[in-house]
């Protein structure tokens, strides 16, 4: 990578719309100056949805709600069975229920800090405004939080907090929020103010005018290319974990959405920024092709360690206290073993990296219950985490009230994502984008607990306001599908199938897959340089243009061919991956989850570098063959001032 492809960055693009005045009051200042679309008239807007999960389905059954006919599309057969239910510890709000000093502010700093101060402030402080309002929402809609015996709703703490905050019920978070918005979202369906359309995949963006007005997508079962129009397009589709190969997404998880917004115009801001979580079920043979996560919320409880002795092989009930390791306790006193999800990862590979780890592989380290268990009661434990123990055992065949689980760290949520700004809007006007597909809320780094809120908080507290707004101020001429714009792209994802299809080659899609996750793994992981990243680049190239002339995928196009759904997904890696790498090789500080080896304190801790490097970086794509423009958005921070992020 040449000099000049180091410094191309331009400012000065990318408009954030964020509210003048006091932190505090922006939000308020952007509503009271939105314009609206009176109730009467929201029947005359058609507004398409793209992803059921908790963002898309909140978003979804809002609008219905509010007037508007809302399409949603999904790949799986039911908006029920996105990946938000996988999320299993909790829902960060400041209720400060336990009277513990939590507050608005305290959130909003924890997220910021959390993130390395590199989100937006005034994004972050709305996400903690609008957060107690999200908890009320769900129990009027029946999720069931776990309670305290007096019967307040529960809390416990998580990563990087020393409140607690996490709203939960036992460990299906996720899935008990889902099947809130879900059943707001059927009310809708039953009304006719919403329709689903399952078994759909996005294949392209439609742009009018340069405005987005549809979308084409490809029906799973029968195979055809749809086009359908609206007045503007939300995206709700989640994060890019997938490039990875192995990562703890379901393995429908794709960036094919975002990806093809990004050629149709769409900036993809900072896609470096990838989660590693420290609580995973460590790689156990290279058969496998997901991995499974183990909450976090089991730290609160479970203690971290490793033997003292390097290469002890010996079980953990065989090694004493004193030869044990608590080495997040004895690093961070003031947060222990639950600092926040990079800290502990980077912390687990060095001391597996140094020769202390477990496991046959050496890639493990023991998150230990005895403790808990002798002072609370295994009865105690097992209503708090019954459920995880019980998925762990079946997955390891190891009961952890007897014996330590064994973790180790594996690619998680992405913070990167589709650049918005303030209203949620993309770089391609009428094109929103909620929840993980964005890049705003998070910075370098996600804390826990607080995916589920941004997912809620942009659907049912933030896109009702702006969404309304898009449509009350740009004139936007009828259109239908009939519009030739709809033709040429389904003309162009058509073709990009049957391209797949001709090669025949002698390669299955899924080995190019997993070579790539190799390539992202050892390059672009938990541990990044100059050197690996301009290899990564390199090989990338060299597998995509691979995979253009060796690909086989069996089957046709108009027919039910899941080979043809991952072909497609796995080329859109191919070309992302590289522009991740590309990224982080741009990026030459460590923050958050981008750990770069040039960058590091003394001790091994991440050195940012806020004279070069306090802004968003958004890649604007420029061609097939050309190099894409980094574009900067300034991230300043007018009231907390940026310091070394220390959790000791």
């Amino acid at each position: 990578m040449s000099d000049g492809d180091r410094s191309q960055v331009n400012q000065g693009r990318l408009q954030s719309r964020v509210p003048d005045g006091p932190l505090a009051e922006k939000w308020d200042r952007c509503k009271n100056d939105l314009k609206l679309v009176a109730p009467n008239n929201k029947r005359k807007y058609d507004i398409i949805v793209v992803g059921s999960g908790l963002a898309g389905a909140s978003a979804a059954a809002s609008l219905a709600e509010l007037g508007y006919n809302v399409k949603v599309f999904c790949f799986q057969d039911s908006a029920r069975r996105a990946h938000s239910i996988a999320a299993q510890g909790g829902i960060n709000a400041a209720k400060n229920y336990p009277n513990d000093g939590d507050s608005v502010y305290r959130l909003f700093y924890d997220t910021i800090k959390g993130g390395d101060f590199r989100a937006r402030e005034a994004n972050v402080y709305r996400l903690a405004q609008v957060s107690a309002n999200i908890i009320d929402q769900c129990v009027a809609q029946g999720v069931p939080f776990a309670r305290e015996y007096g019967g307040l709703l529960a809390n416990r703490t998580f990563g990087g907090a020393q409140v607690s905050r996490t709203f939960y019920c036992r460990g299906q978070t996720g899935q008990q929020l889902l099947l809130g918005a879900y059943s707001g979202l059927m009310r809708q369906v039953s009304t006719g103010k919403a329709k689903m359309f399952a078994r759909r995949e996005m294949l392209d963006l439609v742009t009018i005018d340069g405005v987005a007005r549809g979308i084409v997508c490809r029906n799973l079962v029968t195979g055809e290319i749809e086009s359908h129009a609206a007045h503007a397009v939300l995206l709700c589709t989640g994060g890019y974990g997938n490039a990875y190969y192995l990562s703890t997404n379901a393995k429908g998880c794709n960036v094919t959405a975002a990806w093809r917004c990004y050629k149709r115009g769409a900036f993809f801001a900072n896609p470096c920024f990838t989660q590693i979580h420290p609580t995973c079920i460590p790689v156990k043979g290279d058969y496998q092709s997901k991995l499974t996560l183990m909450s976090e919320s089991l730290r609160n409880d479970g203690r971290v360690w490793v033997p003292k002795k390097e290469h002890d092989t010996r079980p953990p009930h065989e090694i004493p206290e004193e030869d044990r390791d608590y080495y997040l306790e004895r690093r961070y006193p003031a947060f222990g073993n639950m600092v926040p999800r990079d800290v502990a990862s980077r912390a687990a590979k060095e001391r597996c990296d140094a020769g202390y780890g477990v496991n046959e592989t050496g890639k493990a380290v023991f998150l230990d219950f005895k403790r808990a268990i002798e002072e609370q009661g295994e009865d105690k434990i097992r209503s708090k985490y019954g459920n995880l123990f019980h998925m762990y055992e079946k997955i390891t065949d190891e009961n952890p009230y007897k014996v330590p689980m064994r973790i180790y760290p594996a690619v998680h949520y992405t913070m990167g994502g589709l650049w918005v700004d303030y209203h949620l809007e993309s770089t391609v006007p009428g094109l929103f984008v909620l929840g993980e597909a964005n890049f705003s809320d998070h910075g370098a780094n996600r804390l826990g607990a607080s995916a589920l809120m941004q997912g809620l908080a942009d659907g049912y507290f933030v896109i009702p306001y702006t969404l309304g707004h898009h449509l009350a101020s740009r004139p936007l001429k009828p259109v239908t599908t009939a519009h030739p714009q709809f033709d040429v792209v389904k003309a162009e994802a058509q073709g990009r199938i049957d391209k797949m299809l001709s090669i025949n080659g002698n390669r299955s899609v899924q080995s190019f897959h997993r070579a790539l996750g190799e390539i992202m793994w050892n390059q672009c992981g938990m541990a990044r340089n100059a050197a690996g990243l301009q290899k990564a680049i390199d090989d990338i190239r060299a597998l995509r243009e691979e995979f253009w002339t060796k690909v086989h995928v069996p089957g046709s196009g108009a027919e039910f061919n899941q080979q043809v759904e991952q072909a497609g997904r796995v080329a859109d890696f191919l070309e992302f991956g590289e522009l991740l790498a590309r990224d982080a090789f741009m990026r030459e500080e460590s923050c958050g989850g981008h750990f770069r080896e040039e960058h590091q304190t003394e001790e091994g801790e991440a050195r940012r570098d806020d004279e070069r490097f306090a802004h968003v970086a958004a890649w604007e794509y420029q061609g097939p063959t050309t190099t894409p423009v980094r574009h900067a958005e300034p991230l300043t921070f007018e009231t907390i001032h940026m310091s070394a992020r220390s959790y000791k």
